[in-house]
């Protein structure tokens, strides 16, 4: 019997998960990290295992874990996340942790009887609400425990008590680290996420590596007056000081000569945040992206030196604070081309790309073989409402991991 996925079955489970993290007077979907509709859909994950015969378990720092004891020796890992962005899509994370599932169904249901175990991963935090991917990094031993110990969310609540709130020990997430002698590889399926795969016809694309990130806090501040009473030429305005850098981005960006850089101010919040009074402080994110390290440490530079110049100019104090830094990571080479090789056996078209965004696949790259499947976002759009992806893709990915799975483990 020829193993394919039963796309009615994986389209049940995700949309099903969809409906938790629905509410009244908001579009998307709304799973963040550790949130109460975020545990409950952990909680219906590991239903769905359990109910595939999988023994299934939730670590201390959240990570859903369901094991196919099959076989021998080291396992190989798939799987993706199932917390969400405010707001956010049905195929985002869930999708490859859903996939993750219906492969061991298909294999069983194929009498596929694989030499290594298979472990099916849904991961937590993944979205970085709190700065990093503590679940991945938690399973590849990346945790720091100061980081842990500090990390807060956009509105400064703290990860450790958000965590302690559910039943979680973040004390205890050096337990959750893998040796990485129990580990064969790594897979995991993803929407792309932008506009590669969609606008060159092709169904499946397999990543080489995943690009860095690094996540800023800035503060600037100056006076807050009355705007009617302070002449322009007086004032010490914190949005006219933001304006100016975000105004100089796109000059950062061609200074550094990479069609891969990417450099984005997501969150802004300005105090006095009133019409009749100048900010007297602009407190906003900065996210830095490339797929080179050496170019991702030159942003940094340049992004600090248009912050003091624009501090300078407008008479503001000055705080950048970084929460959080992960490297660019190359995939595993043989990893990527048995994944290419299966999918151009299942005879679908198919590439090779960078990921600009960044995956659970990157950290698992530092303890095992990782292997990173992408298929196609309708018009490149997600971390969105309106992210959607064409069903006969998704089938079309989850054929390739549930073929890449028996390739490693068989």
């Amino acid at each position: 019997m020829n193993p394919a996925i039963d796309l009615d079955r994986l389209r049940a489970d995700m949309l099903e998960l969809a409906r938790i993290g629905m509410a009244a007077g908001r579009p998307g979907i709304n799973r963040p990290s550790f949130s109460d509709a975020d545990m409950a859909g952990r909680r219906f994950f590991m239903e769905r295992c359990r109910h595939a015969g999988l023994d299934t378990t939730m670590d201390c720092v959240g990570n859903v874990l369901a094991r196919w004891p099959v076989g021998s020796g080291p396992v190989v890992m798939a799987g993706s996340h199932l917390d969400t962005v405010p707001d956010g899509g049905v195929f985002d994370g869930t999708l490859g942790t859903c996939a993750a599932l219906e492969a061991v169904r298909a294999m069983r249901a194929a009498g596929v009887t694989p030499k290594h175990p298979i472990e099916v991963v849904a991961t937590a935090d993944e979205e970085g609400r709190f700065g990093g991917m503590l679940g991945s990094q938690g399973l590849a031993g990346m945790v720091d425990p100061g980081w842990l110990e500090a990390a807060t969310d956009s509105d400064g609540i703290r990860l450790v008590h958000v965590m302690r709130a559910q039943g979680l020990e973040p004390d205890r997430y050096a337990e959750a680290a893998r040796d990485p002698a129990t580990l064969h590889a790594f897979l995991e399926l993803h929407i792309e996420q932008g506009p590669v795969l969609e606008s060159a016809g092709l169904a499946i694309g397999i990543a080489t590596g995943v690009s860095g990130v690094f996540n800023w806090t800035v503060t600037l501040t100056g006076v807050a007056n009355h705007s009617g009473t302070t002449p322009m030429d007086l004032r010490r305005d914190a949005f006219a000081g933001l304006a100016a850098f975000a105004g100089r981005i796109p000059a950062i960006i061609a200074e550094l000569t990479s069609d891969q850089a990417r450099l984005t101010i997501g969150k802004v919040e300005l105090a006095p945040n009133f019409p009749h009074t100048i900010p007297g402080s602009a407190t906003f994110s900065i996210i830095g992206r490339d797929i080179d390290d050496g170019i991702m440490h030159r942003m940094a530079k340049l992004c600090r030196r248009e912050l003091e110049a624009a501090a300078r100019d407008h008479g503001l104090a000055l705080e950048i604070r970084e929460e959080s830094r992960l490297a660019p990571v190359d995939l595993a080479p043989d990893v990527a081309t048995l994944l290419a090789e299966q999918s151009r056996h299942l005879g679908y078209a198919t590439t090779t790309l960078p990921s600009g965004a960044g995956h659970d696949a990157q950290t698992m790259q530092h303890v095992t073989r990782a292997g990173l499947i992408f298929v196609p976002s309708k018009g490149g759009i997600s971390h969105a409402p309106e992210e959607d992806t064409d069903w006969r893709d998704v089938e079309r990915g989850a054929n390739v991991l549930l073929h890449g799975l028996i390739a490693l483990a068989a």
